[in-house]
C-alpha cells in the first residue's frame, strides 16, 4: 500500500475530507508487514478512502504482543513504521469517553477487543477495519 501523499498543512473542507476508519490490531501488524495480501478487497478499498486511525490500546495491545514474543517490533516502532508508510494516525479521544463506550461492550472478556471496538463507537460509530468474527458480528460497522 502506498503512502497517502495529501499535504497535512492544506485545511480540507467537510466535503473533501475522507471519512475516517480505525484498524484492529492485527491489521496494524499486517500492514507494518507487509502482508496487505492478507486483508480483504472490501477492506482495502476501506484503507485506500479513508483516514486510518488506531486506538491507544491498539498501541498497547502491539507493545503486550511484543512483550510475548507475537510480533517483533516493540510499539512505537511497529507504530511510527505504519505512521510514516500508511499514513495511520493515533485517536486523541479522551480515554473517559472510550472506557464510558466500553461499558456496553458486555459481549467479550477480552479487554483490548472491547475498548478497540468502544473507541470506535465513541467516534460517532465509525468504521472499524477487521477479521476478527466476533467483533464482525457483534459492531456492524466493521469492515471485512
Amino acid at each position: 500500500m502506498a503512502k497517502r501523499l495529501v499535504d497535512p498543512l492544506v485545511a480540507r473542507s467537510p466535503a473533501t475530507s475522507p471519512a475516517i476508519a480505525y484498524l484492529d490490531t492485527h491489521v496494524v501488524v499486517w500492514l507494518a508487514a507487509g502482508k496487505v495480501s492478507r486483508i480483504s478487497p472490501k477492506a482495502k478499498a476501506q484503507l485506500e478512502r479513508s483516514e486510518l486511525l488506531i486506538s491507544p490500546v491498539v498501541l498497547l495491545e502491539l507493545e503486550y504482543l511484543h512483550e510475548l514474543k507475537r510480533v517483533k517490533l516493540p510499539a512505537r516502532d511497529l507504530f511510527q513504521k505504519v505512521a510514516h508508510e500508511v499514513g495511520v494516525r493515533l485517536c486523541d479521544l479522551s480515554f473517559a469517553s472510550i472506557v464510558a463506550s466500553s461499558l456496553d461492550e458486555k459481549w467479550t472478556r477480552d479487554p483490548f477487543d472491547r475498548l478497540i471496538v468502544a473507541n470506535a463507537k465513541a467516534s460517532g460509530f465509525a468504521p472499524l477495519v477487521s477479521a476478527d468474527e466476533e467483533i464482525r458480528r457483534r459492531y456492524p460497522r466493521t469492515i471485512w
